[in-house]
């Protein structure tokens, strides 16, 4: 059926009022009609969508009810990362904090932009013309999950932009909560029904966003503030991060209202003690505030630190306190196989959330501490989040209070617990083994430095683990087609790329295999190191503390993991089982032959991009060659390779007079 350009206007003109009411009512929070007027205006633009079904689009306000229930999250990569924030807990870190960024920038005073560090689950929204096309969550700040289905039912956030100036794409992140009274009504719908009441805001917002069936999402009454751009095209930009918030709110997207532009460390205070006062008065949860150079150039210049701005912080609120009794301390072995005591306690509640467990970190706090079961202590949540104990009351213990001892045999699988000198935790030595480190020492092993199973990903290893099908690194190599075809996810093709990966894995080298292991403190360098000087894995096996203190920078620390590891039968075992299955690696020279190598004891920094290689394909060049790859050139650096567009460690080389080759000079010096 043809529709008249007098529908397609009114049906216009209805999603207009409806997107200009829900602004008004969700983000400036003053309505202009009542609800009975908004009803009607929805149910003439529904009704007329029923009668003409060409006019329903993504974008209309009708379709904010829920989409059909889905049967897992797609993955979706983010444009660029989501990454999270340094915290400071005091004054101190603080003025730390505003010292890097004075002279890091040359300058004597900073402006800063500030805002409220709202308590939620970090979103990330994408629109493409003005509508809205795709949410995803922070995930491991790389991947997340796309939540576009969830999102499109909560009405503060628009699905198509308003403005004079639309951009050609637009990537926004925010922070989806729940405003502190919306909270309190959905606790109180939720008694009414006879169903579970909601421990905080929170887990309440993350929930409902993480909702396989949208329809349920729609149900619940989440909000949502930008604090950020990450992408614009088609677009003239603001050169501050104040003057995005304001294109932000000039597309009718909700950024919070208390944020402020501050000028140097004073300011930066001052703000935190003025939102301090404001925390219990204001409508929604922060557990801190946010402080990031307003400058978006002077924010380009301080640069980023592993998965964090330089140019930000996030200045945390001191965590609430409770009182509560312990009712027995017991033990949690964790992926790297740490044990570590935990307070089991009668229920408290702390900052709004239900506590019945508290870490007390390992057995030097707990003596520290003195805490003993039966104990009246002190519980809080540090940094708002992880619920700890803070103190005892000696004053209330009672006769009964046990005091607390290590294990020595891990609690899950039973073996050898020890602990290295210098560290504060106890361990349990069988890595290969034990049931509560079995997903970490997978993940590992799987891991592309390691023995680099394409494909082995985390939420296939869960349900392998799940399902029973492997208990040790060994079983990965029993795999079949027909086993993985019955999983989740996996279809025939999957299954037959998955064993191709694990079949091209069982030819590695040495090095690679012993880095596999997950030996503690034996990282890649270290497990190069250990297949230089011994040759051969036996040879590795077989040696002491004293033999394997002789190997570079291998201390008596290094040396106890190593052996405490061997002597674990049930680890010895696994690697009996990989070798049988057919992992297999060329034996190396011993260190008594390593000298005569072409590129013994040289020293070598790779830069840029290498055109008949990979990176770490000539850095297991050289390595076999007797040589050593660094990652920062400095004075004992012997050579820099340098492909296509190297880097600042080529200028660094150039004025520390280092020989700089080029990939053919690198060649013929290697072979």
């Amino acid at each position: 059926m043809k529709i008249s350009k007098k529908i397609l206007e009114k049906a216009q003109h209805l999603r207009q009022q409806i997107e200009q009411h829900n602004y008004n009512y969700y983000v400036r929070d003053t309505p202009t009609v009542s609800d009975a007027v908004f009803d009607q205006i929805f149910r003439e633009l529904a009704s007329l969508e029923s009668q003409y079904p060409e006019l329903i689009a993504p974008d209309s306000p009708t379709q904010r009810v829920g989409a059909p229930a889905l049967s897992t999250f797609q993955e979706v990569q983010h444009r660029s990362p989501m990454l999270s924030l340094n915290n400071a807990f005091d004054e101190e870190a603080v003025a730390e904090f505003d010292r890097r960024m004075r002279e890091g920038l040359g300058l004597d005073q900073v402006t800063y932009a500030v805002e409220p560090k709202l308590d939620g689950a970090a979103i990330s929204l994408l629109y493409e013309d003005g509508v809205f096309i795709q949410a995803a969550t922070r995930g491991d700040g790389t991947t997340g999950e796309d939540v576009t289905e969830n999102i499109r039912t909560v009405r503060i956030i628009p699905l198509k932009l308003t403005g004079e100036e639309i951009p050609a794409l637009l990537e926004v992140r925010g922070e989806i909560h729940m405003r502190k009274a919306d909270f309190i009504r959905l606790n109180e719908k939720q008694i009414a029904k006879g169903e579970k009441v909601f421990a905080n805001a929170r887990n309440a917002a993350a929930g409902s966003l993480r909702q396989l069936d949208s329809k349920i999402t729609a149900q619940r009454p989440l909000s949502f503030f930008a604090y950020g751009i990450s992408e614009c095209q088609g677009l003239t930009t603001p050169e501050t991060h104040d003057g995005m918030m304001a294109l932000l709110k000039k597309l009718h997207i909700p950024v919070c209202l208390e944020r402020d532009l501050v000028c140097g460390l004073s300011g930066l205070l001052d703000y935190y003690k003025k939102m301090s006062l404001a925390r219990s008065s204001l409508p929604y949860d922060m557990d801190g505030v946010v402080y990031k150079i307003n400058d978006l150039k002077q924010q380009a210049i301080m640069g980023f630190v592993a998965r964090a701005p330089r140019f930000a912080l996030a200045h945390k609120f001191p965590a609430e306190e409770a009182l509560t009794r312990v009712e027995n301390i017991t033990v949690q072995v964790g992926r790297t196989g740490a044990l570590t005591p935990v307070a089991r306690l009668e229920p408290v509640s702390v900052g709004g959330v239900t506590v019945t467990n508290a870490t007390l970190h390992n057995e030097d706090e707990v003596l520290r501490k003195d805490v003993r079961s039966g104990d009246t202590v002190s519980v809080r949540r540090a940094g708002d989040v992880i619920p700890e104990v803070t103190g005892v009351l000696l004053e209330n213990r009672p006769a009964s209070a046990k005091a607390f001892k290590m294990p020595k045999n891990c609690p899950v699988c039973g073996a050898p617990v020890i602990r290295l000198e210098n560290e504060s935790a106890a361990r349990c030595t069988s890595g290969l083994y034990c049931p509560a480190q079995r997903k970490g020492a997978i993940i590992h092993f799987a891991s592309r430095r390691a023995m680099n199973i394409d494909g082995m990903g985390e939420k296939l290893i869960d349900q392998l683990i799940n399902k029973e099908i492997v208990k040790t690194v060994a079983d990965l190599y029993t795999l079949d087609i027909p086993t993985l075809s019955q999983l989740e996810r996996m279809a025939e093709k999957s299954a037959h790329n998955l064993i191709n990966a694990i079949e091209k894995s069982k030819k590695t080298t040495l090095s690679r295999f012993i880095y596999a292991l997950g030996i503690r403190n034996v990282g890649e360098v270290t497990a190069k190191d250990l297949a230089t000087h011994f040759g051969s894995l036996d040879a590795l096996i077989k040696a002491d503390v004293t033999r394997l203190e002789n190997v570079f920078e291998v201390g008596p620390v290094v040396a106890q993991s190593i052996t405490a590891f061997f002597n674990e039968p049930r680890n010895r075992d696994s690697i009996t089982r990989l070798r049988q299955a057919g992992v297999s690696w060329e034996e190396g020279p011993s260190l008594s032959t390593i000298e005569t190598l072409p590129l013994s004891g040289k020293t070598f920094v790779l830069t840029g991009t290498l055109e008949r290689m990979s990176r770490d394909i000539a850095k297991d060049e050289i390595e076999k060659a007797g040589g050593k790859v660094t990652g920062s050139v400095s004075k004992k650096t012997d050579y820099v390779v340098a492909g296509a567009a190297p880097g600042s460690k080529l200028e660094k080389a150039t004025t520390l007079g280092i020989p700089v080759l080029d990939e053919q000079s690198f060649l013929e010096l290697l072979h």
